[in-house]
């Protein structure tokens, strides 16, 4: 009998167990409980990103923190599976450079060029400050070393489809490391330590900036093209890379207007195109394109515009 209760004891106290483990939440690496994530709705669609090459205005890491600022942007967009970065985006517009020394005007007058490509919107930007400290030990063969570096990075966002700037927002990104170098270390190696740790807080800044770009880019329409019509078959610019599905039906509406301020000149916004009638995709062609049917309305022509429905 007492054998017959310690056993029973011994389930009920696996069983407490048990019921505790599902409970268990890991922790990150700094011992916080992780916050929950919001699920966030996706449509499937792809919008067409035109990325411009960064540069640096800071006198440290020269070129090369721009390039590295581009290609971690370029990395983490293409990561998220929700746009497609268009290799055409710098021979369209240009470099981010060339933007700022324009003062944008390049891109409100490249937008409908951007639009006919199927670029729904520009990321562009610049190193602002870059900058390493160090502290070592005066004394001994060995000394320890500590760094601490900062990068602040300058990203925008100008919308194709409304021909305005919709995002600017500067992040900073910190790195620090504490190394023991011998005393006779040269010259090269702490000069590849320095740009490295630059390098480290420039992709910091860069990775922040996603979440924000994600948000923004929800918010904004996507647009494609019809880019030829051949007999009962109408062509646009969209297909499976953007995840365009057969069986999809679409919209066709004509180019909107530029208004403008009749007082000071300036460009209020892009009104919304005229709905001229619906299209359904039948089939793929190429990498990123489709083969539609009209579904309902008429009088559509090649340049047109399309959007989800």
């Amino acid at each position: 009998m007492l054998k017959i209760r310690s056993l029973f004891k011994l389930l009920i106290i696996a069983a407490l167990m048990c019921s505790c483990a599902t409970d268990v939440v890991n922790r990150t690496q700094h011992g916080q409980r992780p916050l929950a994530q919001p699920k966030k709705f996706f449509n499937g669609v792809k919008k067409r990103v035109a990325l411009l090459s960064f540069f640096n205005e800071s006198p440290f890491g020269g070129e090369d923190l721009g390039v590295t600022a581009t290609s971690e942007l370029l990395r983490e967009l293409s990561r998220t599976g929700e746009f497609v970065v268009d290799p055409m985006g710098n021979k369209i517009f240009g470099s981010s450079k060339e933007i700022y020394a324009g003062g944008g005007t390049k891109l409100v007058q490249l937008s409908r060029k951007a639009k006919m490509q199927g670029v729904n919107f520009v990321v562009f930007g610049r190193i602002i400050d870059a900058r390493v400290r160090e502290k070592t030990d005066e004394i001994g063969i060995v000394r320890e070393t500590k760094a601490y570096s900062e990068a602040k990075v300058e990203i925008r966002i100008f919308d194709v489809n409304s021909n305005k700037e919709v995002f600017t927002e500067t992040l900073n990104g910190q790195a620090d490391d504490s190394s023991f170098r011998f005393f006779a270390t040269d010259r090269e190696s702490k000069l590849v330590y320095r740009r490295d740790l630059l390098r480290y807080s420039v992709r910091v800044a860069t990775r922040r900036a996603i979440p924000r770009i994600m948000e923004i880019a929800a918010k904004l329409d996507w647009v494609g093209r019809v880019a030829k019509i051949t007999g009962g078959r109408i062509y646009i610019n969209a297909g499976r890379a953007s995840g365009i599905n057969i069986g999809d039906i679409l919209k066709v509406v004509t180019e909107g207007e530029e208004m403008y301020d009749p007082e000071t000149g300036a460009l209020i916004g892009v009104t919304k195109g005229q709905i001229k009638g619906t299209i359904e995709v039948v089939d793929f062609v190429g990498e990123d394109g489709s083969a539609t049917v009209l579904h309902s309305g008429g009088s559509v022509l090649e340049g047109d515009f399309v959007q989800l429905y």
